[in-house]
């Protein structure tokens, strides 16, 4: 019960305009998504197994799949916006399928985000401190962002879009 708490009290208020997924298919994917325009789809039915700890019950909740499956980000505050006015905040949990430890001292236990502006030559990079996990991610402006993301264990691509303000 006290994650679907804290799930009320992290999304945003307000309604989408995208449509909500149907219940997730055994291959842990929803049968159902909303497009973004943007190569990586908004799911909006439940995590799969290997996603789900925390979450209680089949709590619904947007999220969106690396390319190869390995990564899900689930999006606390949907849409995402490049400039948020409301108090609120970008935050992303990075969930990867497994996670390995590093395994020497001198390799970097962080999830490295390097992101690039479509159609642009801008390009940033994030960084979630320990790995996959709960993180704030904002971008300087508005639009679909390509995230390459590498991690102890492994590497996955997608996109996400930052709305305006």
């Amino acid at each position: 019960m006290g994650s679907v708490l804290l799930l009320a009290g992290c999304t945003t208020t307000g309604g989408s305009t995208e449509p909500v997924g149907s219940p997730a298919t055994t291959s842990g994917r929803p049968a159902a998504s909303a497009t973004t325009g943007c190569g990586s789809r908004i799911e909006t039915g439940t995590l799969p197994d290997w996603a789900d700890e925390g979450f209680s019950g089949d709590a619904r909740i947007a999220h969106v799949f690396g390319a190869k499956g390995d990564i899900v980000a689930v999006l606390f505050a949907h849409p995402l916006r490049q400039n948020r006015t409301d108090g609120s905040n970008n935050k992303i949990l990075w969930v990867a399928r497994s996670v390995a430890t590093p395994s020497t001292s001198t390799e970097s236990g962080a999830l490295a985000i390097t992101a690039t502006l479509d159609g642009t030559d801008t390009r940033v990079t994030r960084e979630v401190s320990g790995g996959p996990g709960p993180s704030i991610i904002d971008m300087p402006r508005a639009g679909c962002w390509h995230l390459d993301l590498r991690w102890p264990g492994g590497t996955d691509t997608m996109d996400l879009v930052y709305a305006d303000a």
